[in-house]
Parts: structure tokens; C-alpha cells; sequence
């Protein structure tokens, strides 16, 4: 009888393994970076938009609107707003799509905007 529970705990045990392994997949990458594996599986490329190292011309309705007269210095946005930029009365929609941005010249995006620095906070709906 304590033969028999032992062969059984046995095969327990081994199948105990068996089971779980059958999930893992080889990590051959050195120094822990076994996530890039699953990083560089992927076949996907970026898209423009995630390119874009100041946002992107909106295709949403925009958050606000502003008007620049031409005596602003500064624009301040939150990262992934909307806002409508009107310009001697042209008006672009720009998402500032940013994460981690330095202050930039608004004239990298909007034509006719030279002098405006914008200034790009980290978004309310992420705050934790």
C-alpha cells in the first residue's frame, strides 16, 4: 500500500510538471530581456501618427479652440488634446499626441505660428 502511494504521488508530481512546462517557451536571451523577443515577433509597423514626434492633424472634434493674434508666446495643451489653431483665419485641428516632449516651436506644426513655443502637460485622464 505505501508503495502504491508512492508511485502514484510519483506520477503526480511528474505530471505535475509535464503540464506546466508545456506553456513555457524557451528564453535563449541573454540578461533577462526576454520581452524583446515578443517585441521583435511583432510584424506590425508604426503608424505616421505614432511617428509623429509633435501630435498629428486631428481627425476628432477638437477639446477647445484658439485663436493666435500673433502677440502669444506660449501655448499650453495637455498630452492627447484636441485643439483647433486658428491662424489669420485658418483654422487647423491638432492632436498633441506627446509623451515626454520638451517645449517645442508651435511653427514645427501650424505655418504662420513663429514665436509660439507650446508646452505640452501630462494628460489628466492618466494622472494616477
Amino acid at each position: 500500500m505505501k508503495t502504491t502511494l508512492i508511485k502514484l504521488s510519483f506520477i503526480a508530481a511528474v505530471g505535475g510538471i509535464g503540464a506546466t512546462s508545456a506553456y513555457a517557451h524557451p528564453d535563449y536571451t541573454e540578461a533577462g530581456a526576454h520581452w524583446l523577443n515578443h517585441v521583435s515577433e511583432s510584424t506590425a509597423q508604426p503608424t505616421d501618427n505614432q511617428m509623429a514626434p509633435f501630435g498629428y492633424k486631428a481627425v476628432a472634434a477638437p477639446d477647445r479652440e484658439i485663436t493666435l493674434s500673433g502677440g502669444e508666446k506660449y501655448l499650453n495643451v495637455s498630452q492627447l488634446e484636441t485643439v483647433r489653431v486658428t491662424v489669420d483665419g485658418k483654422s487647423v485641428d491638432w492632436t498633441f499626441d506627446t509623451l515626454g516632449t520638451r517645449p517645442f516651436p508651435l511653427s514645427e506644426v501650424i505655418p504662420g505660428t513663429k514665436g509660439v513655443t507650446v508646452y505640452v502637460s501630462g494628460s489628466p485622464d492618466y494622472a494616477g
